[in-house]
């Protein structure tokens, strides 16, 4: 049977407990939204197929366990994936904070090279606000990834952010796949500013 797509890209978030990492892949994987979802033991993952760049592309979105005693199971599925989304909670300081910590461990267990992506979540309770997108955009400036402020309730950004990662990914494999083109290292385009602004729904 012939291939409903043309790549598999697998991608991964990772967070502190709580940040919305399963709301953010719900929404993208079935546009729906739901504040009462327990806690992912584990791993878990949705799929969705996109349309990027005239290639389809499915994606295998795989939703991590925040807590400490799960650890040693998730760091496991770092090393297939193809872009890692580090997801914090603007409504909670120490969801920013702990981003530092997931880098690391991102260093840790992922392939070389991995895309990253840094996402601020829950930007509709903005009367809740802890961290500025200001911060949000400093970090993802140190560390050279791409960053959005996301709702999973308003599903702002959600579709512009996984298919932003996707893109990425599907650039630097063309790149690879082209004859005669080196994959540069460490040598990425500035990223263009993000100009969404994240506002009340």
């Amino acid at each position: 049977m012939a291939k409903s797509y043309d790549h598999l890209f697998k991608l991964l978030l990772i967070g502190d407990s709580g940040v919305g990492k399963t709301c953010l892949i719900v929404r993208f994987s079935e546009d729906s939204f739901n504040s009462t979802y327990i806690s992912t033991i584990g791993i878990d993952f949705k799929i969705r197929t996109t349309e990027i760049q005239g290639k389809k592309i499915k994606l295998q979105v795989w939703d991590t366990a925040g807590q400490e005693r799960f650890k040693t199971i998730t760091t496991a599925y770092y090393r297939g994936a193809m872009g890692i989304i580090l997801v914090y909670d603007i409504t909670d300081e120490r969801s920013f904070e702990n981003i530092q910590n997931w880098m690391k461990s991102i260093k840790e267990n992922a392939a070389a090279g991995v895309e990253r992506m840094l996402l601020g979540n829950k930007c509709d309770i903005e009367s809740k606000r802890k961290v500025p997108k200001e911060r949000g955009e400093k970090l993802a400036k140190e560390h050279n990834i791409r960053f959005f402020e996301t709702s999973a309730k308003s599903s702002l950004n959600v579709d512009e952010a996984f298919n932003t990662l996707a893109s990425d990914i599907l650039m630097k494999i063309s790149k690879r796949a082209a004859p005669g083109i080196k994959d540069p290292v460490n040598l990425k385009s500035p990223k263009k500013k993000e100009s969404n602004k994240c506002s009340l729904v």
